[in-house]
């Protein structure tokens, strides 16, 4: 049988936990894996000795590892392997065929008869049973009827102690679900808006179950078998199993988790080719993993057993006659009328329940938090999913088909199909919902709070009745919201779409779903943008919210996020304030001809002004002045920088004039500039002050020295000219003038960098004439200075100064240092390799990877080897990868401490990953 493949975002679903995931994408690269393949429908792989396979008919999971959790990690490693690149077509080994084999004869054995209980034991303990609940829903009907006659009002300072005492009893009376729906009104009264409405509701709501249950005879069995199971009979699975079972092909629409600290609910949606939903629990206790064999987005041919009820949802799958496998968009999808009158039979059958599912066709979100249809019909979302940045990024505004759960509280959604494709609905975040309206009529509620001891109801029957009656009416007849529209769709993307292997990973990382975990997820996402910056393709619309975020949180992203954002990008950035910086960012230039500069955004002018200074500087220069007086501080200082390109003598004036700026950010970026340009004012006044601050005396007789007259103060032209007021820990002020004015000068005022140090040995102003010229090295980002410097008066320098100078050394000559220092065993080399741009060239690779294979295997303490290989996994060249893993291969089998092993073993799965990062990028651009 052949089966699609999965996404990895549905192989995630099968996670028991956050940390599985984390572990078992760490195992998801090759590298991890020294053989796979697949037999029929089993995938199975050999990682590290354990013998791990995985059954996609199941799915069902087997792994030699002594892990409980189900799946383990490795199990989950090897889904996402085959789901992202494939797993290899080797022959399956002995492991693999007998677990096949073992699943086939279980599947086809007959299931073995179950002892015969002794019925009349059987009979004495359902009696029993039978009285104790008759005892506790006489109790329970006294005490409900004891909170409308004392009135509801007290409920608010009596706190959530009565409740508990009275669902202790039902405990005690066999009648667990009566008892924990009780224990939820302590969670009601006092709290929230319209508390007492939401409380004489659930009220009246049990006051209807006891009544059920005292005329349980009378009732249709569907009926009394919804009563039972709302009091809290079981029913046996086995019972469920041996019902009539429903056969058809059933997509999963999708799941939610609820933990309420002492159990962990998993509800997983289905919706049958016919037209019928099922709902399939799973629970586990704190700590333990969920069964994780429904994945949202597939379906599969299949039986379903669905336990008696007057409404019946909840199933269990009988069994499988397919594998699952993912489908385009679900059927039976309809409009929110249509939809909600699913949903009032459901409740009219069952009045206790609270939600049930529904399939939306062409809904899309609305700025106020409602959901539309095309017919303008709306639905208001529930609190934590009024913001659906989720669908907003997928669908761009443009009608989907919606999966959600709705109830009185709005709806919840599941997951949500556009352009065919499954979009797991967000996790909820802490919003306001749509405001909830009272649900029960006025005159009830005022009785209820007044209590009917002092207000007597007039109505026939008890107030209780009156109110289950009022609310199942008012559920059942709920209409749709009018008055509501749709957010404007997003323009059309002008720029193809990245390659889907491409998105995938941008995804993973943002997931944190990398080696490393979060720790190096950042600068993967800073590495992989830089990388897609120049495809001229936008990024997966999926993946904006979390990617906008990481630009609120990290600006030094932001340049290369703007170019990918597309204009889906753009559009929800707009919508949010949070994520307004995109619109500030560079996008595409705009077309010269018809761009407007008054009215285009700040982002926009300076795409067009970088685009305008390559071919007219001047009128570039001319439109920054045009709005210099009200533009903000920010933009201003954004604008003089991209002055950058085509400068000339010609921006002198200009960046001269922006020195008088009121705000500090503008004259540092009019300071760098005018430091940069040849002829400038500002370069020509500081030589100025050099050459009268120090000065060459020639003689006859003996060497040449310096002669040096330090400034006396810090005038307003000093100032103006960027020397900093506040000296350096421990110089004079005399001093620190006179370096910065020397920082300040070009270095073309003095000879030559080996003749101005020799003349200044021995000088009284020796150190701030060298830390002066480092300075000036480092901004005029001089080679051969900086180079003379280090060589010679390294030592001498400030810390912060000397490590600036390295800055300015190629990327070749600062590598051949490192590589030096770490032959030495100098501990300066962590800081040469810490400051090093870019990827390390192979000299130092090669120096790295033998220091890593030598403190593997010698050192006493693992951190420092565990630094070494966080800072090589995002310098190296990812192209050592093999290398690497056949050390941690070694490692592993020689008798090693595990503590050593692995962060080799992490390195080498990180390389792996940068390399598929980077070959997938090559591909998108059509490179080899």
């Amino acid at each position: 049988m052949s089966v699609e493949r999965w996404s990895a975002a549905q192989v995630e679903t099968l996670a028991p936990d956050a940390a599985s995931v984390k572990a078992g994408r760490a195992l998801s690269a090759p590298i991890s894996w020294s053989a796979t393949g697949r037999l029929d429908d089993v995938l199975w792989g050999l990682c590290r000795g354990y013998q791990v396979c995985a059954d996609l008919t199941g799915p069902a999971y087997k792994c030699s590892c002594p892990s409980r959790k189900i799946p383990c990690k490795h199990a989950l490693g090897l889904l996402l392997l085959w789901a992202e690149t494939g797993v290899a077509t080797a022959a399956a080994p002995d492991f693999a065929r007998e677990w096949q084999a073992a699943r086939a004869a279980k599947a086809a054995a007959k299931p073995r008869a179950a002892a015969t209980p002794d019925p009349a034991a059987a009979a004495r303990r359902a009696e029993q049973r039978a009285e104790r609940v008759a005892g506790g829903m006489t109790e329970l009907r006294r005490w409900l009827d004891d909170q409308v006659r004392q009135g509801l009002a007290g409920a608010q300072r009596a706190g959530h102690q009565p409740y508990e005492a009275m669902a202790a009893r039902l405990v005690d009376a066999q009648a667990p679900a009566a008892a924990n729906a009780v224990r939820r009104l302590g969670t009601i009264a006092g709290i929230g808006p319209h508390w007492a409405d939401r409380l004489l509701g659930e009220l009246a709501l049990l006051r209807l179950l006891v009544t059920g249950y005292d005329r349980l005879a009378d009732l249709p069995p569907e009926l009394a078998a919804t009563v039972r199971s709302r009091i809290g009979f079981p029913v046996a699975t086995d019972d469920v199993l041996a019902g009539p079972r429903v056969a058809d092909r059933w997509q999963v629409l999708g799941q939610v988790e609820i933990d309420d600290g002492a159990l962990t609910t998993r509800r997983t949606w289905l919706r049958g080719s016919r037209g019928r939903f099922a709902l399939v629990l799973s629970f586990a206790a704190p700590g333990q993993p969920l069964v994780s064999d429904l994945v949202p987005g597939t379906e599969f041919r299949g039986e379903l057993a669905f336990y008696p009820g007057s409404a019946p949802l909840r199933a269990l799958v009988a069994g499988r006659d397919s594998a699952a496998e993912p489908f385009g968009e679900p059927e039976g999808a309809a409009t929110i009328a249509d939809a909600l009158l699913g949903y009032s039979a459901t409740v009219a059958a069952e009045p206790w329940r609270y939600d049930a599912p529904v399939l939306l066709a062409g809904v899309a979100p609305s700025d106020d938090g409602w959901l539309v249809d095309q017919t303008g019909a709306a639905l208001p979302l529930a609190a934590g999913h009024s913001e659906p940045w989720w669908l907003l990024a997928a669908a761009g505004g443009r009608p989907a088909t919606v999966a959600a759960e709705w109830s009185p509280g709005g709806l919840r959604p599941l997951a949500a199909w556009t352009g065919g494709t499954f979009v797991a609905a967000g996790v909820p975040v802490p919003t306001a919902g749509a405001a909830r309206r009272p649900e029960l009529p006025p005159e009830l509620l005022a009785a209820a709070l007044i209590g009917t001891n002092r207000r007597p109801w007039p109505g026939d029957g008890s107030l209780l009745d009156a109110a289950a009656v009022a609310l199942a009416r008012r559920r059942a007849g709920v209409l749709p919201g009018s008055g509501h529209a749709p957010v404007p769709a997003a323009s059309a993307e002008e720029e193809a779409a990245l390659p889907p292997a491409a998105g995938a990973r941008l995804l993973r990382i943002l997931g944190e779903g990398v080696p490393g975990g979060a720790q190096l997820a950042q600068e993967l996402l800073g590495q992989w943008l830089a990388a897609a910056r120049e495809l001229g393709a936008h990024v997966p619309p999926i993946a904006l919210p979390a990617l906008l975020d990481a630009g609120r949180r990290n600006s030094i992203i932001r340049p290369a996020l703007a170019r990918v954002a597309g204009e889906r990008g753009v559009w929800l950035a707009a919508m949010r304030d949070e994520w307004r910086w995109l619109r500030d960012e560079a996008p595409v230039p705009p077309s010269t001809a018809a761009f407007d500069w008054h009215t285009g955004s700040s982002g926009e002018r300076l795409a067009h002004l970088a685009e305008l200074r390559r071919s007219d500087p001047g009128r570039a220069r001319e439109l920054v002045e045009s709005t210099w007086a009200e533009d903000s501080s920010d933009t201003r200082a954004r604008f003089v920088a991209a002055l950058a390109t085509g400068l000339s003598a010609d921006d002198d004036p200009f960046l001269e004039r922006a020195l008088d700026d009121r705000r500090k950010e503008v004259r540092e970026a009019a300071l760098e500039l005018l430091r940069r340009l040849p002829g400038s004012g500002l370069r020509t006044r500081m030589a100025e002050r050099a050459r009268a601050a120090v000065r060459r005396e020639r003689r006859t007789v003996g060497a040449d020295r310096l002669i040096v007259t330090p400034p006396e103060e810090l005038d307003e032209g000093l100032r103006r000219d960027g020397v900093a007021s506040t000296p350096a820990r421990g110089t004079g002020v005399s001093a620190w003038l006179l370096e910065e004015v020397v920082a300040g000068a070009p270095l073309d005022t003095w000879a030559g960098a080996a003749t101005m140090l020799r003349l200044a040995r021995g000088n009284d102003w020796e150190s701030p004439l060298l830390h002066g010229w480092a300075k000036a090295a480092v901004a005029q980002e001089d080679v051969g200075w900086a180079t003379v410097l280090l060589h010679e008066v390294s030592g001498t320098l400030r810390e912060s100064v000397r490590w600036d100078l390295h800055l300015v050394l190629p990327s070749a000559e600062l590598g051949r240092l490192a590589a030096d220092a770490l032959r030495r065993e100098d501990p300066m080399a962590n800081r040469l390799l810490a400051i090093h741009p870019g990827r390390w060239p192979d000299e130092l690779s090669v120096a790295v990877l033998e220091t890593i294979a030598h403190r593997a295997r010698n050192d006493r303490h693992s951190w420092q080897l565990g630094e070494l290989c966080r800072a090589a996994a995002l310098a190296m060249p990812p192209a050592y990868a093999d290398l690497v893993g056949r050390l941690a291969l070694q490692l592993d089998q020689e008798p090693a401490d595990a503590s050593r092993v692995r962060p080799v073993a992490d390195l080498a799965r990180t390389l792996a990953f940068r390399q598929e990062m980077f070959d997938e990028l090559k591909q998108a651009a059509g490179k080899p």
